[in-house]
């Protein structure tokens, strides 16, 4: 099966799209629709997600860079002569995007960060961090993934989600994991912990293109975030009002117009 997914002409500036943890490229389909009369949108599947299963691999290959790798290596096997693009990451997709843009710095138009952790700094949080990462990685396993997943998305990161709208995403994403066995996504959770990742906070200072932060109006975890990390690199945040950790599916339509207004 695919492992990308491509939408809009290809003679328009190309826009890369990572999805968060236990998302698929699927999860961006509703914004294609006006996304790709601006933008040759490319859509994949991170490494242990939908139809990206990167068989044979291990926990110590399902690292960051491994990711990156995994990215460039599909967008490279689109075009002999690539071409600079934007890329977009959402959570867990935006923090590949961070590394991949440290690797790969010349590849970028602009770097788009939603709801996106630089890293942890704190050796105590980081600790606390390991430990309640394993206790997930144990759920995810051991649990049915209804059980798991409503779990999940009671965090409060997470809060600002109606309760039809956090019933219809279980169901959803219940399905999409039943298909494939679990190990893998484990691996990849713990592989990419926050707590194993390097500090991201200098990288928009390397870049010589734009850094975008994109954050919810009810999310205060990362607006506090992001009005911090504004202290230490050259990132511009945008708030969109009427959504929390997940813009993309809380308020699509005003994220797509910030999105055509800065890149388009």
């Amino acid at each position: 099966m695919p492992t990308m997914a491509r939408y809009g002409d290809p003679s328009l500036p190309t826009l890369v799209l990572l999805h968060g943890f236990l998302g698929t490229k699927a999860d961006w389909l509703p914004l294609m629709p006006a996304l790709s009369q601006h933008f040759h949108c490319i859509c994949l599947d991170l490494p242990g997600h939908g139809d990206n299963q990167a068989e044979g691999s291990t926990e110590a290959k399902l690292d960051f860079d491994f990711c990156v790798e995994n990215i460039v290596t599909r967008l490279d096997s689109l075009n002999p002569s690539p071409e600079p693009f934007h890329l977009y990451g959402y959570s867990l997709g935006g923090r590949i995007a961070l590394h991949l843009a440290k690797a790969y710095p010349q590849r970028l138009l602009s770097l788009n960060l939603e709801s996106c952790h630089p890293g942890l700094v704190d050796p105590q949080e980081k600790t606390a961090r390991t430990k309640n990462d394993a206790q997930w990685a144990e759920r995810l396993l051991h649990l049915a993934s209804k059980d798991f997943l409503s779990l999940w998305y009671q965090q409060p990161v997470f809060a600002d989600m109606t309760v039809a709208k956090r019933k219809a995403l279980i169901e959803h994403r219940s399905a999409a994991l039943d298909l494939h066995p679990k190990q893998l996504l484990k691996e990849v959770f713990l592989a990419t912990s926050l707590a194993r990742q390097a500090s991201m906070w200098d990288v928009p200072s390397q870049l010589a293109c734009e850094c975008h932060f994109f954050v919810g109006s009810q999310d205060t975890k990362f607006h506090a975030l992001a009005q911090e990390w504004q202290l230490h690199a050259p990132i511009l945040v945008h708030s969109i009002s009427g959504a929390g950790h997940n813009i993309h599916q809380a308020a699509p339509e005003a994220l797509i117009a910030t999105i055509v207004k800065l890149l388009g």
